[in-house]
């Protein structure tokens, strides 16, 4: 019997070969988050479920720092306010959890990063029509075919796999490579 351990080592080396593929896509969403935040704008993500664990990964790595002491960057997870997700998801529903939270924080400059393994999570496509409204760009970190969240987004980033498990394995390296771009783009790394 294999081992499950080196069957997910195998299945996780495959779609690492793949990545070369999103390197293009990489970057062009790095240049653009360096430039929100260059620009004194700040960057709103959110995901549900493990993809609400790596919004808040990312929003940490930014607030916090990555690889060296430096200001803070402007990033907010919205899956983190407790109060704000039980309040909204009791009064309007749960597909209205990021989208109320959006609207509200979200200015023209800003950016909306959407992370769904799907791209059809009903509440993190609300909230990049959200986003859209208010002005801001919208950015999907998604995986299989990207769901209707690839259409509905300015830049998008694909992890080309259909197993959720790796899809978020992908979305974790893609995350800190973002952030070490956004540190090199702002001349900090």
């Amino acid at each position: 019997m294999a081992s499950l351990f080196l069957d997910n080592v195998e299945q996780h080396l495959e779609v690492m070969r793949k990545l070369p593929a999103i390197e293009a896509d990489v970057e062009r969403v790095g240049s653009l988050l360096a430039a929100v935040l260059l620009a004194g704008n700040k960057l709103l993500v959110c995901g549900n479920g493990g993809s609400a664990a790596d919004a808040q990964h990312f929003a940490s790595e930014l607030t916090g720092r990555f690889i060296k002491d430096r200001k803070p960057l402007a990033a907010i997870a919205l899956s983190t306010d407790s109060s704000a997700l039980t309040c909204i998801g009791n009064d309007y529903g749960f597909d209205d959890v990021f989208a109320r939270q959006t609207e509200a924080l979200a200015r023209p400059g800003d950016c909306f990063i959407g992370i769904s393994t799907s791209g059809r999570s009903p509440n993190v496509r609300k909230a990049a029509a959200a986003a859209r409204e208010a002005g801001a760009k919208v950015v999907g970190l998604l995986g299989r075919d990207g769901g209707p969240l690839l259409a509905e987004s300015d830049m998008a980033i694909v992890a080309p796999s259909e197993v959720t498990a790796r899809i978020q394995e992908v979305h974790i390296l893609v995350i800190h490579t973002l952030c070490g771009l956004i540190e090199q783009k702002l001349g900090i790394a």
